[in-house]
């Protein structure tokens, strides 16, 4: 019982609910009425044009309510006049608004505001986005529907038999109609934090269409999809923390196999209601077992749970704390941490933790969400306050192993201050580790000290290697992305001063690096006549078994890597492993 009622404890958790459940009374009345008069396309158009409105709130810095609704309002005018009064107009009408908004979107987003992963979220939903203006706004759209569907209902009924659904939107729409688009957009727009742009048509459509298999008056419809939206939501958001998936796409895979199995049951005993609802429920309380099952975690065991935000704070504490210490690694190797979007399992490891570990200067801003949301009370570190090498607000501090010295001596601090009785334990391996990480800092200044001044520009993927580059007399000449997040774009002009500049020092070599595409690196690089250098870890480590799995294995692969490229393949950086 306690694994199911975890989430409940979870202040995250508890907006989701009361937001799913409000939402529940616009999907389950509105969807009805969407199902009835053909507006499945529409419903989902226009929560997915949202778009350009999301990317103009972030970029500008209003709410995103605002813009998602101001989006939605100029598809809801643009598909009006354009329908014709047949199904085909409507939709040829809708296809064209939704295209043209998708365009805007994709131009604001990635030439304007250069956009990250905010926006992202937004199009697929997060639990940790959802706040009180998003619940009262799934309020209004509830309250709004209740009374619309109330003064109005038996009109939309009247009109839907009349016309069917190759009426929904005439040539010349009336103003029923009229409310009955807003309405549904407004709904959509209600439901972006919890399911996302993508996935909002999902939760409108998906309840009533399966509770159609069930019911034939409306009134007990509408009643049926309200309770159906509100279990699959419920459903859906508990899956997502067990199973550490997002929201959206949680609920809509929940409202898919829930329309699946009424509709398999209805086949198989056709004319009879009770097979499709005594299938839906049982198939519901299965998804719910299996996603449990599948989402079960472990305990630490006893140990000192600790939060490392990053793959090397989640590295040097493991280093540090040994087998005392329970490590919850918040970003996975090869993941980048500039769009990262945190998930419920971390808000769950969070709850627990007695340690958190952040990297600092922006790059994990979002830990403090991630803390405030699980409700515990963890000690903070943020290593970047304590490391004496310092570039403005370059957040990629580790790459000077100085830096990682003072890292893992305040981890080694923080964790005696957390549990005394094991600081021999502690300060035993941190002086262990701090021995390796000094002949690390020996080995790398020893070998690329060989690569003649001249030779030592760097060209990387993204700005990344100030510190490596101060620490070791190398010149950071660009970057294909001319910022230290991933998540900024490169722009024409950009790249055309790269290319000058790199023919103008003779670069000899462009580095690719694992958290960003090659391609452009490579195409500048052939353009150029500079060599491909060999791939470098600038945000995380590598994979398990890979040779940059470690700090210390991925401080001495760049190492190699710069070398051979900037030597010509002449030069190698042979470090022993035990540096």
């Amino acid at each position: 019982m306690a694994f199911v009622l975890e989430p409940l404890t979870l202040p995250f958790f508890q907006r989701g609910l009361v937001e799913a459940l409000v939402l529940a009374l616009a999907a389950g009345v509105l969807g009805t009425w969407i199902v009835l008069r053909g507006l499945a396309f529409y419903s989902h158009a226009v929560a997915t044009a949202s778009f350009p409105g999301l990317v103009l709130a972030d970029g500008l810095g209003f709410a995103p309510q605002l813009g998602a609704l101001g989006a939605a309002a100029l598809l809801a005018l643009a598909v009006s006049p354009l329908a014709s009064g047949r199904r085909r107009g409507s939709d040829s009408a809708t296809a064209l608004a939704l295209a043209a908004a998708l365009a805007a979107g994709v131009v604001l987003a990635s030439d304007v505001f250069h956009s990250g992963s905010s926006v992202e979220t937004l199009l697929f939903g997060s639990l940790l986005l959802i706040g009180p203006d998003d619940i009262a706004l799934a309020g209004a759209a509830a309250a709004l529907a209740l009374c619309a569907n109330a003064l109005l209902g038996w009109r939309w009924l009247q009109r839907g038999l009349d016309e069917g659904v190759s009426g929904a939107l005439g040539e010349r729409t009336s103003a029923l109609d009229g409310a009955l688009l807003a309405l549904v957009a407004l709904a959509a727009v209600a439901a972006l934090a919890a399911v996302g742009a993508l996935l909002a048509g999902a939760l409108l459509v998906v309840p009533a269409a399966t509770t159609r298999l069930l019911v034939d008056r409306m009134p007990a419809w509408q009643l049926a999809t309200v309770a159906l939206a509100a279990a699959e939501g419920v459903l859906g958001l508990w899956l997502s923390v067990r199973t550490n998936a997002p929201p959206g796409a949680t609920i809509a895979a929940t409202g898919g196999v829930g329309f699946a199995l009424a509709a398999l049951a209805r086949a198989l005993r056709p004319g009879r209601r009770v097979a499709p609802v005594a299938a839906l429920a049982a198939g519901l309380l299965a998804v719910g077992a299996l996603g449990g099952c599948a989402g079960a975690g472990t305990s630490s065991g006893g140990r000192l749970l600790v939060v490392a935000t990053t793959t090397q704070l989640g590295d040097f504490a493991r280093e540090v704390g040994g087998r005392d210490v329970q490590v919850h690694q918040i970003l996975r190797p090869s993941t980048d941490p500039h769009d990262y979007e945190p998930r419920p399992r971390d808000v769950l490891a969070t709850a627990d933790a007695r340690l958190v570990l952040a990297s600092g200067d922006g790059l994990d801003r979002w830990i403090d969400d991630v803390v405030d949301d699980a409700g515990g009370a963890p000690s903070r570190l943020d290593l970047a306050t304590r490391v004496p090498v310092r570039r403005g607000a370059d957040p990629h501090w580790w790459h000077d192993p100085r830096n990682a010295e003072a890292a893992v001596a305040a981890i080694r601090d923080a964790l005696v201050a957390a549990e005394p009785a094991h600081r021999s334990a502690y300060e035993r391996n941190a002086a262990d580790y701090l021995a390796r990480l000094r002949a690390l800092d020996a080995g790398i200044a020893r070998c690329l000290s060989a690569i003649p001044p001249a030779d030592r520009k760097l060209v990387t993927d993204h700005d990344a290697f100030g510190y490596f580059a101060a620490r070791y007399g190398l010149r950071v000449v660009g970057a294909v992305i001319p910022s230290q997040a991933t998540d900024a774009q490169s722009s024409g002009s950009d790249v055309s001063k790269l290319v000058d500049t790199i023919r103008r020092e003779h670069v000899r070599a462009i580095f690719p690096e694992s958290a960003v595409s090659p391609k452009l690196a490579r195409a500048i690089a052939r353009e150029t006549g500079a060599t491909p250098g060999g791939e470098l870890r600038g945000d995380t480590l590598g994979p398990e078994g890979s040779a940059a799995a470690t700090y210390l294995g991925m401080e001495r692969a760049n190492a190699d890597a710069i070398a051979r490229g900037l030597s010509g393949g002449r030069l190698r950086c042979r470090l022993e492993a035990g540096a």
